[in-house]
């Protein structure tokens, strides 16, 4: 869910206008930047890590602790040092975010000595008063820590962009496909005014998912989607939320009706396309009523998912006002 809430431009938002803590969220706050990209890394994949830290920043990963604050003590965590290793069957309760790593951090500053040294250096978030001003150890060795790995890649500042289009305010909630690892979607959008579509932003579902985008002007409905042209075309590394930007834009009339299709394969996969619908955890409440979507095998016959699946597919569109340029 932070995940739909960043990539929907509904935040972040500056900790001085809601600051952390107290509860409560004042309504109407502008976003401080556009996130444009996410890639989440393979489980347990520390060179990854590292290359992300070294090459992007900090990797959002997740431990399990018994601590609420720095103030509480907990047989895995070392105070002196500033070093924490679990190695139960908890399940991960808190994120912190990877900054760096010590290949021969000596294991003997565990409480609970791992089997051989190494530490990645994390970031909390309970303040200065806990490790070394607010940074720590966790070892390679933790049950927990590399598993679910997050990079915001792209952060983009709030005017690159004027306007996105959008029906998947949920976010990736599911996958859909024809039992194949390749598949084509779509989405329909009408242009609010006289604009250029300069971009589309998808999910990649797992790795190495290669995709090809493409543009219908005047799209009244799938029967239009033969005369699609393509604008981009390339493959994706890691597992994630992608933003496209094309070499040159397409542009738009207000009111008209346009198309962002996208063809996509993910090996392994036999639900490569992202999707947002009621889950049985009612976590989501998804609004069916603001899309019109379309998924397709060959790109040639074309299901409604609205009505067919109670889905939307997620696949945005970023424009700019043509008066602007």
């Amino acid at each position: 869910m932070s995940m739909a809430y960043l990539l929907s431009w509904q935040g972040p938002v500056l900790e001085s206008e809601d600051p952390y803590g107290d509860s409560w969220s004042p309504e109407g706050l502008s976003p401080a930047l556009h996130l444009q990209e996410i890639q989440i890394l393979p489980e347990k994949n520390y060179e990854a890590v590292k290359e992300a830290v070294y090459f992007t920043g900090g990797v959002q990963s997740s431990l399990y602790t018994s601590m609420a604050d720095g103030e509480e003590s907990s047989d895995y965590y070392n105070k002196e040092e500033g070093a924490y290793c679990y190695t139960g069957d908890r399940r991960p309760n808190h994120d912190v975010v990877i900054i760096g790593w010590d290949d021969d951090y000596p294991k003997e500053n565990f409480p609970v000595q791992p089997e051989g040294d190494g530490a990645f250096i994390c970031a909390n978030s309970w303040g200065g008063a806990f490790g070394e001003q607010g940074y720590f150890y966790v070892s390679y060795y933790d049950t927990n820590i590399g598993i679910h790995n997050i990079v915001y890649s792209r952060a983009d500042s709030s005017d690159y962009y004027d306007k996105i289009y959008q029906t998947d305010l949920c976010g990736w909630v599911g996958q859909l496909g024809y039992g194949k690892e390749d598949a084509f979607f779509a989405n329909i959008y009408q242009a609010e005014e006289d604009e250029e579509l300069w971009a589309a932003g998808f999910y990649a579902t797992d790795e190495d998912t290669q995709y090809e985008v493409y543009v219908v002007n005047n799209a009244a409905g799938s029967a239009d989607f033969g005369r699609r042209r393509s604008v981009a075309r390339g493959k994706l590394e890691h597992a994630g939320y992608y933003t496209i930007d094309f070499p040159k834009p397409a542009a738009v009339k207000a009111g008209e009706r346009f198309a962002v299709i996208v063809s996509i394969r993910t090996p392994g996969s036999v639900h490569p396309v992202a999707i947002e619908y009621n889950a049985p955890d009612k976590k989501t409440k998804v609004d069916l009523s603001d899309g019109e979507g379309y998924i397709s095998l060959r790109g040639t016959a074309w299901d409604r998912v609205e009505t067919e699946q109670n889905c939307n597919v997620c696949l945005k569109a970023y424009t700019r006002r043509t008066a602007d340029r």
